[in-house]
């Protein structure tokens, strides 16, 4: 049975987020980084399973266990994409002993199969400070904790300041007002969206914010645990307004990956961009205080804009874990305010899920994300996040990047999918 509690701006306060890879996937070109203190600390070594593979986040996992000072610390890091389709294989092999994985749904899925570490003893000592609404995405099905927030980042389109003023842009309220300005961006010379999908996932954030902008996030979250029907009306309908929107997505998306799209919105060939907030690494830091967003604009007026994705990500335990008390005491490192503010001190896409985290020295970007989140009357985890991972990775990701291919072929499709669906939720 699914128990998750949803999120809402009345007990979601800040959130977490930071894609996570166990490395342990050895032959995948993973790579071993030692770090932290001396093992005569007590706690002998820590192996951290993590795909924060990119520049930005790589480094700012670094920094922060090299405070941990109880023992040793060694990052095995692959990139995400190879995690994500390993991690069933990983966890039920000889997984690190603690890895970085999502909140909510995914980590209740691993916490049912026994594969995670029940670490409520740690969130005695932390349980503190965090709100209400983190804890209960850190809690599977049982009612015991298996997962530490870290940080998270809000999804809206993302957009440069200067490009807009010089050309009189004005964000949009309504789906209309967002297809005529993307008629004008094209006019102007502009790609109107710039837009990816060679790794896979980002078209699903695509896919979340028109399901739940056009059918609500309850629809949108029973979807997501296959209790509705693909083939419904409502999701056609949901394709059909994307299939609308096509001719002004950045072409040839399924070659281009999402560093690649960040990059051309940087260089002002685009004009949007809707993704996470950790587009931010993809400008340089002399350009960030351009970047600015708008939430996705109405489509249905029933739900107007309450909905939005904004991730959770941090760290679990593996069941196979050979040092359970070293990584316990890793955790508590990583959920203190300390060393939070370095993740959103050096990753300009991310903030802290402790309460306790200093957000004085926010950037304006990262306020307007914490406003963003704080407003919103719910909030999903993101699609991969908010469902079966095997349903998530074997069917969604060809499914829509089926769709991107070949926009037209909707009806086709969605049976497609929900003959799959059918057979893997039962």
């Amino acid at each position: 049975m699914d128990r998750r509690p949803p999120i809402s701006r009345r007990n979601l306060l800040l959130g977490a987020a930071a894609f996570g890879v166990p490395a342990a996937l050895a032959g995948c070109g993973s790579s071993d980084t030692p770090s932290g203190g001396t093992s005569s600390g007590g706690l002998g070594t820590v192996t951290i399973g993590s795909n924060a593979s990119d520049e930005i986040p790589k480094k700012s996992l670094e920094t922060q266990v090299k405070a941990f000072t109880q023992g040793t610390i060694k990052i095995n890091t692959v990139d995400h994409n190879t995690f994500q389709e390993n991690i069933n294989r990983y966890l039920r092999g000889t997984p690190d002993d603690v890895f970085t994985w999502f909140a909510g749904y995914r980590m209740q899925f691993f916490a049912q199969q026994g594969l995670a570490t029940d670490i409520s003893d740690v969130w005695r000592e932390i349980g503190g400070d965090y709100t209400q609404a983190f804890k209960d995405q850190s809690t599977g099905t049982d009612g015991k904790q298996y997962f530490v927030p870290s940080t998270y980042y809000p999804w809206a389109v993302f957009y440069r300041k200067s490009l807009w003023e010089e050309k009189g842009y004005e964000p949009p309220a309504t789906l209309d007002e967002f297809t005529a300005l993307a008629r004008r961006m094209k006019a102007d010379g502009i790609v109107p969206i710039a837009f990816a999908d060679k790794d896979g996932w980002p078209a699903m954030g695509t896919f979340d914010i028109l399901n739940m902008r056009t059918n609500g996030y309850d629809f949108h979250i029973s979807l997501m645990g296959g209790k509705e029907s693909w083939t419904d009306p409502r999701v056609k309908q949901v394709f059909d307004t994307w299939r609308g929107l096509m001719e002004y997505h950045q072409p040839a998306a399924l070659g281009r990956t999402w560093q690649e799209a960040g990059q051309s919105l940087a260089q002002k060939k685009t004009g949007m961009y809707v993704l996470g907030m950790f587009v931010a690494q993809q400008f340089p830091e002399a350009d960030r205080g351009d970047l600015d967003f708008f939430t996705f604009p109405e489509i249905n007026p029933a739900y107007g804009t309450d909905s939005i994705d904004a991730p959770i990500d941090g760290y679990m335990i593996s069941a196979k874990a050979k040092n359970v008390d070293g990584a316990k005491a890793l955790l508590k490192l990583l959920a203190q305010a300390s060393s939070q503010n370095i993740a959103t001190e050096l990753d300009p896409g991310t903030l802290a899920a402790s309460s306790k985290a200093d957000t004085s020295d926010y950037s304006a970007l990262q306020k307007r994300g914490a406003e963003l989140v704080s407003k919103a009357t719910h909030i999903a985890q993101f699609l991969d996040r908010d469902t079966r991972p095997d349903f998530a990775s074997t069917v969604m990701i060809p499914s829509l990047q089926s769709f991107v291919s070949e926009p037209a072929e909707i009806d086709s499709l969605l049976v497609s999918i929900e003959k799959q669906k059918a057979n893997i939720f039962r």
